[in-house]
């Protein structure tokens, strides 16, 4: 039996130990290391970085060298005036060779260089603030269902404390059962009650398995990681809707909205500067040589540089040009109506969830009244069960209050906690 209590105690020991603490810090630390929604949104704000370059935008000259050697046999029949210099020849070699190199540059175009080199830096800038607005969805996913684990916890505490009692009050029936001053009916309704509370209890640790489970998930652990938490839930009874309302309305998602707005009046710049002619100037030297083993020009040589002006007027293409450029206009308006609709959700749910928060604030200093009251009132009726002046019943009846109010302490808090969150979400404040 010794051994028995040693291997118990034993395996008690490295179940504990394999467990990984985790703090809140911890969990939003690996939650956005792992995090794939955050490394695809970095991804695209490295992507806008990288295509954010004069270059993309046609800005900076272009360089090109070709070259072409052409070999040839041919057969050649020429008839002059001059008989004597007729020539018929088979199977006579020629070759043609040429190479050169070509420069332009950009020198109008109705200004779409201009208007593309802003939209690729409003592009980069948009991301920036879409990365920035991930990073804060994140971190509110994980201090909610992180808040949700300690919640859990809590409850299984009010369980346990409940289940306390209902030992004490076995205990003091049997001790009357044998002094014959109680009879079995109490002693099983009191077993009974103890039993539904142990169930209650293993019921919720599933309960709390599972949360720490969706949290091990949500932060990119190792599937199946076993993780500890030890903390309480603490509310921030300090947040104002003014100052909140200040920063909702430049939170990074209307801000993104925003630039979108912008980006759209740019491509219809860039689609009206199509319409307009483009100058371009090249430069360059070309070098050509033609030789061949007979006939009238045995060798044909030319080289040099040369410089020129090139101008392209866009005429007519079936009014392609302008109805992309209606397109564009009809994409801006949508973008304003967007960021509008946008704006208009995000003010409405943050006086919603403002009045969540005051409402779960202005309830919870009477609940905790009501809960340390539940608690002196269970002590009083046990106290009382236990010299004869209760019954079962009214212990039984100062359990369930005390389990009432101390899920609703712990939902209040929860609630006042979440409303924090989201509150400090949508001013980006986290």
């Amino acid at each position: 039996m010794k051994k028995f209590f040693v291997f118990v105690f034993t395996l008690l020991c490295v179940s504990g130990f394999s467990q990984q603490k985790l703090t809140l810090t911890d969990a939003i630390n690996i939650a956005l290391k792992n995090s794939y929604d955050i490394q695809i949104a970095q991804g695209n704000l490295d992507v806008t970085v990288i295509n954010n370059y004069i270059g993309m935008a046609g800005a900076l000259p272009s360089v090109n060298g070709s070259v072409s050697d052409n070999e040839q046999i041919t057969s050649i029949n020429q008839k002059y005036a001059d008989a004597t210099k007729n020539t018929q020849r088979d199977n006579v070699g020629s070759n043609n060779l040429a190479f050169g190199v070509t420069g332009s540059i950009l020198l109008y175009n109705g200004k779409r260089v201009s208007a593309t080199m802003k939209r690729l830096e409003e592009l980069k800038n948009q991301n920036q603030q879409l990365l920035y607005a991930q990073i804060q969805n994140t971190m509110a996913g994980v201090m909610a269902k992180y808040y949700d684990v300690v919640r859990q916890q809590s409850y299984l505490k009010t369980i346990l404390q409940s289940i306390d009692v209902s030992k004490k009050k076995l205990d003091i029936l049997v001790v009357r059962r044998q002094v014959g001053v109680s009879n079995d009916a109490d002693v099983f309704q009191a077993q009974l009650d103890l039993n539904a509370l142990v169930q209650s209890q293993q019921s919720q640790q599933l309960v709390i398995d599972q949360a720490k489970t969706d949290l091990v998930n949500l932060i990119f652990m190792k599937p199946g990681s076993q993780i500890s938490i030890s903390d309480t839930i603490i509310v921030d009874k300090t947040v104002n809707i003014d100052s909140v309302h200040n920063y909702v309305i430049k939170n990074p998602n209307i801000i993104a909205a925003n630039q979108q707005i912008h980006i759209n009046e740019l491509i219809e710049k860039e689609t009206a500067a199509q319409r307009y002619p483009t100058l371009k100037a090249t430069t360059g030297y070309n070098f050509t040589n033609a030789s061949s083993a007979a006939g009238f020009t045995l060798l044909n040589q030319s080289y040099g540089p040369f410089v020129g002006l090139n101008l392209a007027i866009p005429i007519y293409n079936g009014n392609i040009f302008k109805r992309q450029q209606q397109m564009a206009s009809v994409n801006t308006r949508i973008s304003r109506m967007q960021r509008d609709e946008l704006s208009v959700g995000y003010e409405s749910g943050m006086f919603r969830t403002y009045q969540a928060y005051t409402s779960s604030l202005s309830q919870l200093k009477t609940e905790q009244e009501n809960y340390t009251l539940s608690l002196k009132l269970l002590d009083l009726v046990l106290q009382r069960f236990q010299v004869g002046q209760a019954t079962i019943i009214d212990v039984k009846q100062a359990q369930q209050s005390f389990e009432d109010e101390g899920y609703r302490l712990v939902n209040l808090n929860y609630a006042a906690k979440a409303a924090e969150i989201e509150l400090k979400r949508l001013a980006a404040k986290l």
